[in-house]
């Protein structure tokens, strides 16, 4: 809610007026957990009066029914909201706030404290201009300070508030405060922020938050509430190079075609020219159209269409950008990435990419090191688990426009999205273009695939036996191409074992290497097919995310998934390699089925369970799914 006025009585146009030209600051409370922060923005709104009766008289009976201040006013209970939050007496999600004063209006995130939830402080911190980071004074400087603290000058925000709170239970002691902010500044020195305020509180007492406290006599600095309302973020979006996402082509009829979207930076005027970032087609702005009428000017954090001089090809996902100040144009960037997702990253996996408003099929490269946050130090890595930072070279499957995150952290910024799932599992920050991606482009070949099929007299496709070892895929495989080649069919077969002795020689079985595994062979299968060749593939290949990824490497149709699905006991009855006693053993890790997971088809092509069909059974069943035994019967 807003501050009170005489003028909402009086006069409520000027009111919505004066709150109309008001600047508004985004800030975030985190920290790590039970260090206050849900207390100290209810203490905020509390000491404002800005609580409304309804909200007032729920505060004081919840407060009684299950607060943590001995039936007193427990404040965090204002934005603890979820049942889960108030049982824990923990942050989980992240609650936002509005409200205003006389000088400014505000949106406040508090954020989560506990590592689990980390992934929802970077949420809360993507749109926020300070961080206020709360220290327990009894405390000091904890691991989850240093988590958040890198992650707030890791997402761009340079101004920072380290507010010593619960200094009542150190009786606003001058030494503990000044050892805490002088352990914070030490730690804060390499992190790039423009100002460190430390200002000494109890949030539950209200020292320092709204007025000075008379027990800290030696603090003569201002309170939090001060702070917050003077201090300068000047938004300089305007003045950086124009960029806007296009998220929409508005064709209402034949005589308008316009351009929506968001400013994201800069200012743009009718007659000036921009560029399609990707196709360098460049035009001239007509109109700047909204709702309430043309504009003469437009400036970032505007939602607006454009219209121009040109009929050039603008589709969504395209960036419209200032000619004279370009952004990259790649397929390959050096990012930052904070994992927000239990299922740890696997370099070579799959996954969307959401920049803005274009969203690209892209794989993490390489793991080039993670980030120690406690000591600030690059450490090896293969993968990265749920909130752990590492430094990535990302390939997408197409090139895309892009700035540096420390240029432009609205066409710098991205996510990461499971293919399978949906699920956000990570978020970004380009660092720059790696650009020898753009010195790589398709060499025109005159010979196509389907002539090379033609001279063959066949249908290529990949055939695609999965299953777990032992059950029957190298043999089944083995006897389906001798048959395709008893009737003149061309063909080539990759077994897993086969390539893992050349090709794959480098590989292990650890997670990565199984991914990597199976992208290299979906590569080969590809190559393989485009020759006209009927590709007969046998590998274990665990993950469902692997094989879709080769699936769609291949024209739709020609991705034949053949499931052996015998079951485990007869697998290890079968144990020709001995493998599956070294396993239950222990002397043989990562093993599929015993000690790394299997993943079963979802939509096979076939189901075949070796245990009950003989081999030809199975092979005449395969045929039959390729339709071929008119040529080969």
């Amino acid at each position: 809610m807003s501050h009170q006025s005489e003028l909402i009585a009086s006069d409520i146009f000027a009111y919505l007026k004066s709150q109309e030209e008001k600047s508004m600051l985004r800030f975030i409370t985190c920290g790590s957990v039970d260090d206050g922060k849900s207390t100290l923005i209810g203490r905020l709104l509390w000491d404002s009066k800005l609580i409304f009766e309804d909200q007032l008289a729920a505060l004081e009976a919840d407060s009684k029914r299950g607060g943590t201040q001995n039936g007193a006013i427990d404040y965090a209970l204002l934005l603890d909201g979820l049942l889960a939050e108030r049982e824990q007496g923990i942050t989980i999600d992240v609650a936002y706030r509005y409200f205003s004063t006389d000088k400014r209006k505000f949106i406040v995130a508090d954020t989560p404290g506990h590592e689990q939830y980390t992934r929802n402080m970077v949420t809360g911190a993507s749109t926020a201009g300070i961080a206020v980071i709360l220290v327990d004074a009894r405390k000091g400087i904890l691991t989850q300070t240093r988590r958040h603290s890198y992650l707030v000058s890791l997402i761009g925000i340079r101004h920072v508030v380290l507010a010593v709170n619960k200094m009542d239970l150190v009786d606003y002691a001058p030494s503990r405060f000044h050892a805490i902010r002088e352990e914070y500044e030490s730690f804060a020195a390499g992190l790039g922020f423009s100002g460190i305020t430390a200002i000494p509180i109890s949030a539950l007492q209200g020292d320092n938050v709204l007025l000075h406290s008379d027990k800290t006599p030696w603090y003569s600095g201002s309170t939090l509430m001060e702070y917050l309302e003077v201090v300068d973020i000047s938004d300089i979006d305007d003045e950086k190079p124009f960029r806007m996402p296009v998220q929409w082509v508005n064709r209402p009829n034949l005589d308008f075609r316009g351009f929506c979207g968001t400013i994201a930076s800069g200012r743009v005027k009718p007659g000036d020219q921009l560029v399609v970032a990707a196709s360098g087609k460049a035009s001239r702005v007509t109109r700047i159209v909204t709702m309430d009428g043309d504009l003469d000017e437009a400036r970032a954090g505007q939602s607006i269409t454009l219209t121009l001089e040109d009929e050039i090809d603008i589709s969504r996902g395209d960036l419209l950008v200032d000619p004279q100040a370009r952004p990259d144009h790649a397929d390959q960037f050096e990012a930052q990435i904070v994992w927000m997702h239990e299922e740890h990253l696997l370099p070579g996996r799959s996954y969307l990419l959401k920049c803005g408003t274009v969203t690209v099929p892209a794989q993490v490269s390489a793991l080039k090191y993670k980030i120690n946050v406690n000591a600030l130090q690059h450490e090896p890595g293969k993968t990265l688990e749920l909130n752990e930072i590492g430094v990535c070279n990302l390939a997408l499957s197409k090139a895309i426009a892009a700035d540096p995150y420390r240029v432009n952290r609205v066409t710098g910024s991205f996510i990461l999205i499971d293919r399978l799932t949906n699920a956000t599992v990570g978020a970004g920050m380009i660092n720059f273009a790696l650009r020898r991606a753009t010195n790589i482009h398709w060499q025109a070949q005159q010979v196509t695939p389907e002539q090379r099929a033609g001279l063959k007299h066949q249908r290529p496709c990949v055939i695609w036996f999965t299953g777990l070892s032992g059950s029957g895929k190298s043999t089944i495989a083995n006897a389906l191409e001798q048959k395709l080649a008893e009737c003149g069919r061309h063909t080539i077969l990759l077994d897993g074992d086969n390539i893992r002795h050349g090709l794959n020689r480098d590989l292990g079985f650890t997670e990565a290497d199984r991914v990597e595994n199976i992208r290299r062979i979906g590569e080969v299968a590809k190559l393989m097919m485009d020759a006209g060749l009927i590709v007969i593939s046998a590998f274990i290949s665990p993950y469902r995310a692997e094989r879709e990824l080769v699936r769609q490497l291949l024209p739709e149709g020609c991705f034949i998934e053949v499931y052996l699905s015998t079951p485990l006991e007869e697998c290890e009855q079968r144990d020709v390699k001995g493998l599956y006693k070294k396993a239950r053993q222990g002397t043989l890790p990562n093993f599929t089925g015993i000690n790394a997971p299997y993943e079963t088809p979802e939509c096979p092509a076939l189901v075949l369970d070796s245990s009950t069909l003989t081999v030809e059974q199975a092979v005449q069943t395969i045929l039959q799914k390729m339709q071929l035994e008119a040529s080969v019967g």
